[in-house]
């Protein structure tokens, strides 16, 4: 990690002579109680500090993004941390090519997704484009060091994408991604039924798979994607997923999802010796805009398991006033019912901001069981006297079975800055 920092001090005098430094600086404050087996409680106040920060030339960025976590009073065992989640030096349109990252950066993959330590590099040519990523994985609570295994620690990939056909995009994609598990110890039993104590090492777990995308966009009246997983571990067929979205006309638009997968299960893992039965699920639904205020929204989805299936029923109303949704689930994932509202509205040309959520939930997770209830509730208010300041006061109550009457306190402040040289 200290050669990101000395990539910095290299390339910083480029960006010190011109161009632009943006970025926001956010300070939180958030409380919660934890009780102990004897049923004392301790109040915690927990402090978050995070930053994140752009330096910009042209078509060159340094980009950061960090959080400080600490309690004040009394501290926990893992205190204080400091996560780096981005930290990586990016060239874009190098000879209207390619474009480069270098360091840090978030990997969104529909296979696996995360941070990773490494270099990736997108060609764009006419209608096509080839990326392509390697690097170590990150280590646990985004610490501030790179692995120290990259043999068997590791993400690399690449996808190809290609848009040869008027509305049609067309890829094909590949990731393998290694994770070395932590060794350690653990009590087992001798041969004389005696506790030792004994390390435990695992092999790594991968994921490796193969990806096909296509999909057809027809501006503002149809959009269709699908998507198809082949994983090159177990040789077989892992997701199939399709969703879709028609416009009918400017008030009625239709919704159409369906996905079918099996477990996605790391190669070298205990519970690939386990016989898991595949699923799929097709939910369709629709909206309907009565005007620029109201909007009416329904859903309904059918999960198929191996011997069981399960429903589930959403409706909701979207107003310039707030919302409203009403959910049921039935059948083998248990049964719920679920109802929602949240309003917000802003006065003053959005200098004070007040909101106001609440939810009533009940459920069981079988037909015979016990019901178990959840409240939660919420209210707060945001005050933004410029464009780069604002604060934030919210109330959180929740109240179930476990979490009696629990209450939390969060405030936060943000600050936005941008400055050109």
């Amino acid at each position: 990690m200290k050669k990101y920092f000395l990539l910095i001090l290299i390339i910083l005098p480029l960006i010190v002579s011109a161009q632009n430094l943006n970025g926001r600086i956010s300070s939180s404050f958030y409380t919660f109680e934890r009780f102990d087996t004897s049923n004392a409680s301790d109040t915690f106040v927990r402090n978050y500090e995070s930053l994140a920060l752009n330096f910009n030339y042209q078509d060159i960025s340094i980009r950061t993004r960090m959080n400080f976590e600490t309690n004040l009073g009394k501290s926990l065992d893992s205190d204080p941390r400091l996560r780096l989640y981005n930290l990586y030096f990016e060239a874009r349109n190098v000879y209207d090519i390619f474009t480069l990252k270098l360091g840090r950066q978030p990997l969104i993959t529909s296979v696996a997704g995360g941070l990773y330590d490494g270099i990736n590099l997108k060609f764009k040519y006419m209608n096509a484009s080839l990326s392509g990523f390697y690097g170590g994985n990150v280590p646990a609570y985004q610490k501030m060091m790179l692995t120290d295994d990259l043999k068997n620690d590791y993400v690399i990939g690449g996808k190809f994408d290609i848009y040869f056909l008027d509305h049609f995009t067309f890829g094909l994609s590949y990731i393998n991604k290694n994770f070395k598990p932590t060794d350690y110890q653990a009590l087992r039993l001798d041969a004389n039924n005696n506790p030792i104590t004994i390390l435990i090492q695992q092999n790594s777990n991968q994921f490796k798979y193969l990806a096909a995308q296509a999909s057809y966009v027809l501006d503002g009246v149809v959009n269709l994607d699908t998507h198809y997983e082949y994983d090159l571990n177990f040789m077989t067929a892992s997701k199939f997923e399709l969703n879709g979205r028609v416009v009918a006309n400017d008030k009625l638009g239709i919704d159409l999802y369906y996905n079918w997968r099996e477990p996605r299960i790391g190669y070298n893992s205990i519970f690939a010796v386990f016989n898991y039965g595949n699923s799929s699920e097709i939910e369709g639904g629709a909206d309907y805009k009565f005007n620029d205020d109201f909007t009416i929204t329904g859903k309904y989805g059918n999960v198929i398991y191996q011997d069981e299936n399960s429903q589930r029923v959403t409706v909701g109303l979207n107003t310039k006033f707030g919302s409203f949704s009403y959910r049921k689930t039935f059948g083998y994932a248990g049964e719920l019912d679920g109802i929602s509202l949240y309003t917000a509205h802003s006065f003053a040309d959005g200098f004070i901001t007040p909101s106001i959520g609440v939810a009533f939930t009940n459920y069981k997770i079988s037909q015979d069981a016990e019901v178990n209830n959840i409240t939660s509730f919420l209210g707060g208010v945001n005050i933004k006297p410029w464009s780069y300041l604002s604060f934030d006061l919210q109330g959180q109550y929740f109240n179930n079975k476990i979490y009696k009457d629990d209450f939390r306190i969060l405030f936060n402040v943000n600050y936005w800055f941008n400055t050109n040289f």
